[in-house]
C-alpha cells in the first residue's frame, strides 16, 4: 500500500504526509503504530496531560487507528487523564473539552477509543491531606502529593485493564530530551529487539513512546502542521505556551517525573517549587482573576518554611510525640538534635479552608464556573478534623465556616460529630487549670473509654491507655528539657512510662 493510499483523511493528513520529524518520515511511525497495535490482543492506554506531548502521541495514535479498516479495529485504546482536583483551572477546562470531543468523535465514527478522567480517592486529595490531616505543604524533601494524587489513580486504572485482560501497553508522550534523568529511565527499562519497554513499577504492564526521539520544535511542527483529528485545533494548546519557557506535566507512572510547578500543566497549589510560575505566565496573559489564588499558594508556600514552623505547625507529630532528627556537624562523633515540627495547628487549617472557600465564591461570584475544593472534601475533612489525633475539634466547626462563607449549610451527616462539645471542653479547661493535668491528655483517655464502653471485652484497653500516656503532653520546652537529661542518662521517655505504668499495675 503506498503512502498516498494508506492516508484517507486528506483533511487531517494531508499536511503532514511528507513530514519528517525524529530523523524518520512521520508515514513510518504511523505504520510502526498501527503494525504494533495489530500484533495482539494487548489493549492500550494512552496517558493523557493535555499538554503539547501527550496531545502530540494521541493524534498520532487517532490517525494510526483511523487509518486502519474496520476489521482490524480489534482492541480498545483508553485515554486516561489524571485530575488531581488541584490543577490550573483553564487547563482542566480545556482536558474536559478535548475527553469530550474523543468520545463524541469516536462513536460518531466507530473508532475503538473511550477517554476517562481519574482523580485521587476522597481521604487522599490534597485539601483532605494538608487542611483535614495537616499535613505540611509538598517540598523536595517531603513530596507526599505526587503518589496519592497522580501515580496511585493511574496505576489502579492500569492495573485494572491489566487484570481484565492480562496485559496492556500504556502509550505515553516521553520523550528524551526533556531530561538526562527521564532519558535514562527511558533506556533502562527498554526491551532489546523492541518498540516497547517494560513499566517501571507495574507487572505486566509495558510503555510505548512513539515521540521518544522528538525535540519540542518537531512537537509544535506536527501540531501546527494538521487540526486535531477529533475535531477543533491546537491553537488554544498554543496560546497557553505562548510567553512560557516551562515544559508540561506528563501522565505520572513512576516517581522518576519531576516536578510540574514551574508548568502551566500541573497542579496551582504546588510548593515543591519556589516560584510557581504557571500562575504567574497566566496572570500576566491576562487572567487577573486568579491573583487570589496566586496569592493563596505563596502562603501556602511560607507556611512550608522552617523559620515559621512555630506559627503554623503544631510542636508534636500525629502520633503524640516529639520527634527529632540526628545530623552529623564537624566531628563523627557529636550529634545535633533538631526537633522536627508536626501538622498544622488546627487554627492555622480552619483559616485556610474558610480563605479558600472565600476566593471559590469570589471567583464563581465573578462568573468563572470553578470548584476549588470539592463537597466530599468537606465532608471527609470535618471527619479528619473531630477526630484529629492532637487536637479533636470538639466545637465541630467546619460546618460553621461553610455557612460563614456561603450562607447556607450542606447535608452535613449528623453522626459525624464526636462524643463531646464545646461545653465539655470548657469544663475540663477549667479542671485541667486546677489540678496541673493536661487537658489534652483527660480527653484522649476518656475517649479511650468510651471507644469500648458497653463492649463486653475490653482487650487492649490497657494497651491504649499506656499509648496515650507515652505522649508528650508537655510544652515544647518543658519536653525538650526532660528528654535531653533522658539522653544524658542513656533513657527514653517511653521506656520510663513504660516502667512506671508496669508499677502502677502491679
Amino acid at each position: 500500500m503506498s503512502t498516498e493510499e494508506q492516508f484517507l483523511y486528506p483533511t487531517h493528513l494531508e499536511m503532514i504526509k511528507d513530514l519528517s520529524l525524529g530523523s524518520r518520515p512521520l508515514a513510518d511511525l504511523v505504520r510502526e503504530i498501527q503494525s504494533i497495535y495489530a500484533t495482539d490482543e494487548r489493549p492500550w492506554i494512552i496517558g493523557f496531560s493535555g499538554g503539547k506531548d501527550s496531545t502530540c502521541v494521541l493524534s498520532l495514535i487517532y490517525i494510526a487507528i483511523q487509518q486502519l479498516p474496520k476489521a482490524k479495529r480489534h482492541k480498545h485504546v483508553y485515554v486516561v487523564s489524571s485530575d488531581t482536583l488541584v490543577e490550573t483551572p483553564v487547563v482542566v477546562d480545556m482536558i474536559k473539552r478535548v475527553l469530550n470531543q474523543i468520545n463524541a468523535s469516536a462513536k460518531k465514527e466507530g473508532l475503538p477509543f473511550s477517554a476517562h478522567p481519574v482523580v485521587p480517592k476522597t481521604d487522599q486529595t490534597f485539601w483532605v491531606n494538608l487542611i483535614g490531616k495537616g499535613y505540611p505543604a509538598p517540598n523536595q524533601t517531603f513530596r507526599w502529593c505526587t503518589e496519592r494524587m497522580k501515580i496511585d489513580p493511574v496505576s489502579e486504572f492500569i492495573l485494572d485493564k491489566v487484570a481484565k485482560f492480562g496485559e496492556a501497553v500504556v502509550v505515553l508522550g516521553s520523550r528524551s530530551q526533556e531530561s538526562n534523568s527521564r532519558a535514562q529511565v527511558i533506556a533502562k527499562h527498554k526491551i532489546d529487539g523492541s518498540a516497547l519497554s517494560r513499566h517501571s513499577s507495574l507487572p505486566n504492564a509495558y510503555t510505548y513512546m512513539p515521540i521518544e526521539s522528538w525535540s519540542a520544535d518537531e512537537v509544535w511542527e506536527y501540531l501546527m502542521s494538521a487540526p486535531c483529528p477529533w475535531g477543533g485545533s491546537n491553537r488554544e494548546l498554543l496560546e497557553l505556551y505562548k510567553g512560557s519557557n516551562q515544559g508540561e506535566c506528563p501522565l505520572v507512572i513512576d516517581k522518576s517525573t519531576p516536578s510540574c510547578g514551574n508548568s502551566r500543566f500541573g497542579c496551582w497549589t504546588c510548593t515543591v517549587v519556589t516560584d510557581e510560575k504557571a500562575l504567574h505566565g497566566l496572570i500576566e496573559s491576562g487572567a487577573d482573576w486568579m491573583k487570589p489564588l496566586l496569592k493563596f499558594r505563596n502562603k501556602l508556600y511560607q507556611s512550608r518554611q522552617p523559620e515559621n514552623s512555630k506559627e503554623y505547625r503544631n510542636f508534636k507529630r500525629r502520633t503524640g510525640r516529639v520527634t527529632y532528627n540526628t545530623g552529623d556537624i564537624n566531628d563523627d562523633s557529636v550529634t545535633e538534635v533538631r526537633h522536627v515540627p508536626g501538622p498544622y495547628w488546627l487554627n492555622v487549617r480552619k483559616d485556610f479552608l474558610k480563605e479558600l472557600l472565600q476566593i471559590e465564591k469570589q471567583v464563581n461570584d465573578q462568573g468563572h464556573d470553578i470548584e476549588l475544593i470539592t463537597r466530599p472534601e468537606l465532608h471527609m475533612i470535618r471527619q479528619e478534623w473531630l477526630r484529629d489525633p492532637n487536637e479533636p475539634d470538639w466545637e465541630d466547626a467546619l460546618p460553621g465556616i461553610y455557612r460563614e462563607v456561603y450562607g447556607e449549610d450542606l447535608d452535613w451527616v449528623e453522626n459525624d460529630a464526636g462524643a463531646f462539645t464545646k461545653a465539655d471542653s470548657a469544663i475540663l479547661e477549667e479542671l485541667s487549670d486546677r489540678y496541673k493535668i493536661p487537658s489534652a491528655m483527660i480527653r484522649k483517655l476518656l475517649e479511650a473509654e468510651l471507644q469500648v464502653s458497653g463492649l463486653g471485652k475490653r482487650r487492649g484497653i490497657l494497651q491504649h491507655l499506656e499509648s496515650i500516656l507515652r505522649q508528650d503532653w508537655e510544652a515544647l520546652d518543658e519536653v525538650n528539657e526532660r528528654n535531653e537529661g533522658l539522653r544524658k542518662l542513656g533513657r527514653s521517655h517511653v521506656a520510663e512510662v513504660q516502667k512506671e505504668f508496669s508499677e502502677f499495675l502491679n
